[in-house]
C-alpha cells in the first residue's frame, strides 16, 4: 500500500499544505507550502483575507501536484472553530469572514441572556458560552440588522468555505459545526427552536454531515489551475482542527487507566474523549465544553489560552525592536525562561484582558501587580511567567474534570506545536504529576490524513489510524518532578 494524502492544516497565525505519504502504515510527513494566514483590520472590522488564503492553498497543490503527479488519494481541510462566511446562491462570497477576535460580539451574551438564560443555552448545547461563539456573532448580525443574513444563501465555516470554492459544493462537517454553540447536544442536529428564540435565521443552514464524507472530486477550473486530476476527491475531514488533534493521539488502550488530552497552540485545549456529552450546572460552572469528534466521540474540554501568550509577547517585543529578530526567536526566549526563577511570577489566566491586548507584557504586568506577584522585569521572566502559569491551569483542569467526571487521570497525550516547546511539557508533567506523553506535532495535519484514510479504507477504524500514529511518530514520555510547590500554588 503507497497512499498520499494532501493536508490544508490552517492555524490563526500560519497555513501549511501537508504532504503525508502511508505505507503499511507507517506515516510520513512533509511540508510541502506554508503561509501567513493572520488577520487584517478593514473598515475598523477584523477579518480574515478570505481570497489570499485560497489562493495560498491552490499554490500548495500546484507544488503538491508538481512533486507527485496528479492523482493524490484525497485531500482535506482542518481550521479553527467558530468563524463564518455567508455564499450567495451563485456561489460567490458575499465578504470576508469576521475574525473571532473583532468586538463585535461585546455585549452579545448578555442580550442573549435577556431572551434565553444561559444555562438554558448550555444545556442545549453542551457548549461553553465564549463571546466568540458563532451563535454571539449571528446575534450581532441581528442586532445590527445587517442586510447579510438575508442576502446569504448558504453559511459556511472556514473550512467549508474553502472547499466549496475548491469543489463548489457546500458542506456543513459536524466537529465544525459543534463548536457553533448552535447544535442540540442530544439530537446533534442545529437547535432551530433556540435559534427561532434568538430570531436568527435559519435558511442558510446546512445539512451537517459527520467527519470523512466524501464531498466531491475538485473543480473543473481548480484541477486546470494546479495540474490535479479532476477525480481527485475532496474530503470533508474533521474540520475541526482540535477534533483532528484529538484523533491523531497515539494512545495506547493497553495501559490501562484514564488518559486525558492536551492540543497545544495558540490555545490550549484539554480534555477527555467520551461517548456521550456531559452536561450539568456543575459542568457549565466549571466552563467545560462537549464538542463533535471522531468516530461519533465528544470531546469534553476546557478551553485556555495557549501559546498565544507567547506569541504576543514576542509580537511586541519586535515591534519595539523594529521587527529584528535578533534573540527573539521562540528557542531563544524559552532559553531564557528555562534560566529564569521558577515560581516567581503565576497568574490566573482567565482574565479576559488576556484575549486581544495591545500588549501583552503589559496585560500581563497588570495582572501580577494585582495578584499581589512580582512583575516580571525581563523577557526570561515574562516567558517563565506565561508557561508556568499555563501548566497550573491544566493541572486545575484535569482536578476539575476528573472531580466532574469521577475519575482520575493517569497519563496526558499533548499534540500539536506545544509539543516543541520541552520546558512547558516537563512544567506540565510537573504541575499536573501524571506523566506527559508529548507528540506528535503535527497532530492537526496527522488526524486530518487519519480520518481521510477511514474515509477511503485506508485505516478500517480510528484505532487503527491511532496504532498507525504511535508506531511512526515520535513520542516523547516526561516523568513528573514532585515539586510541592505546584500543590501550593494551586491552593492560593
Amino acid at each position: 500500500m503507497h497512499k498520499i494524502f494532501l493536508a490544508v492544516d490552517l492555524g490563526a497565525e500560519s497555513g501549511r499544505l501537508i504532504r503525508t505519504t502511508i505505507d503499511k502504515n507507517a506515516i510520513a510527513l512533509e511540508e510541502v507550502h506554508r503561509f501567513r494566514t493572520q488577520g487584517l483590520v478593514m473598515h475598523g472590522v477584523r477579518q480574515w483575507d478570505i481570497t489570499r488564503i485560497y489562493e495560498e492553498i491552490i499554490n500548495g497543490l500546484t507544488k503538491a501536484a508538481q512533486m507527485d503527479g496528479p492523482a493524490p488519494s484525497g485531500i482535506g481541510i482542518d481550521t479553527w472553530g467558530v468563524d463564518f462566511g455567508f455564499l450567495m446562491s451563485d456561489g460567490s462570497v458575499l465578504s470576508n469572514p469576521v475574525h473571532y477576535r473583532d468586538a463585535r460580539t461585546e455585549g452579545m451574551i448578555d442580550a442573549a441572556n435577556a431572551i434565553v438564560p444561559l444555562q438554558e443555552i448550555y444545556d442545549r448545547t453542551g457548549i461553553m458560552t465564549l463571546p466568540f461563539n458563532s451563535l454571539f456573532q449571528l446575534l450581532a448580525l441581528v442586532k445590527a440588522q445587517s442586510p447579510a443574513l438575508q442576502a446569504a444563501a448558504h453559511m459556511q465555516f472556514i473550512g467549508p468555505l474553502l472547499g466549496c470554492l475548491l469543489t463548489g459544493k457546500t458542506t456543513c462537517e459536524y466537529t465544525i459545526a459543534s463548536t457553533a454553540q448552535m447544535l442540540n447536544a442530544k439530537t446533534r442536529d442545529w437547535d432551530y427552536d433556540l435559534l427561532k428564540r434568538l430570531q436568527i435565521p435559519t435558511h442558510f443552514l446546512g445539512e451537517i454531515t459527520p467527519p470523512g464524507t466524501v464531498v466531491g472530486p475538485v473543480s473543473a477550473q481548480v484541477a486546470r489551475e494546479t495540474g490535479l486530476d479532476p477525480s481527485v476527491p475532496f474530503i470533508s475531514t474533521a474540520v475541526h482542527d482540535t477534533a483532528c488533534a484529538v484523533a491523531a493521539m497515539p494512545v495506547d488502550e493497553s495501559i490501562g487507566g484514564d488518559w486525558a488530552y492536551l492540543s497545544s497552540g495558540t490555545w490550549s485545549l484539554i480534555g477527555a474523549e467520551l461517548n456521550e456529552p456531559v452536561i450539568s450546572e456543575a459542568t457549565h460552572a466549571a466552563g467545560f465544553t462537549n464538542e463533535g469528534g471522531v468516530g461519533g466521540t465528544i470531546r469534553f474540554l476546557k478551553n485556555i489560552f495557549g501559546l498565544w501568550l507567547v506569541q504576543e509577547c514576542r509580537r511586541t517585543w519586535l515591534a519595539e525592536a523594529g521587527g529584528d529578530e535578533s534573540g527573539l526567536d521562540y528557542a531563544t526566549l524559552t532559553a531564557e525562561a528555562e534560566a529564569s526563577e521558577p515560581f516567581r511570577s503565576v497568574i490566573p489566566l482567565d482574565d479576559p484582558r488576556l484575549f486581544a491586548p495591545e500588549s501583552m507584557p503589559a496585560a500581563i504586568a497588570a495582572i501580577c501587580g494585582e495578584s499581589g506577584v512580582p512583575v516580571p522585569e525581563t523577557r526570561g521572566q515574562f516567558i517563565r511567567c506565561a508557561l508556568e502559569s499555563l501548566a497550573l491551569s491544566y493541572r486545575k483542569s484535569l482536578d476539575d474534570m476528573d472531580g466532574l467526571l469521577g475519575r482520575k487521570t493517569n497519563r496526558l497525550h499533548i499534540g500539536g506545536g506545544g509539543v516543541k516547546n520541552r520546558l512547558l511539557c516537563q512544567l506540565t508533567a510537573d504541575a499536573c504529576g501524571i506523566p506527559v506523553y508529548a507528540g506528535p506535532v503535527e497532530a492537526t495535519a496527522l488526524g486530518n490524513v487519519l480520518v481521510q484514510g477511514m474515509a477511503t479504507g485506508v485505516f478500517a477504524s480510528l484505532a487503527a489510524g491511532r496504532r498507525a500514529i504511535r508506531e511512526s511518530q515520535p513520542v516523547e514520555v516526561y516523568q513528573l518532578g514532585g515539586d510541592p510547590r505546584w500543590s501550593e500554588l494551586l491552593a492560593k
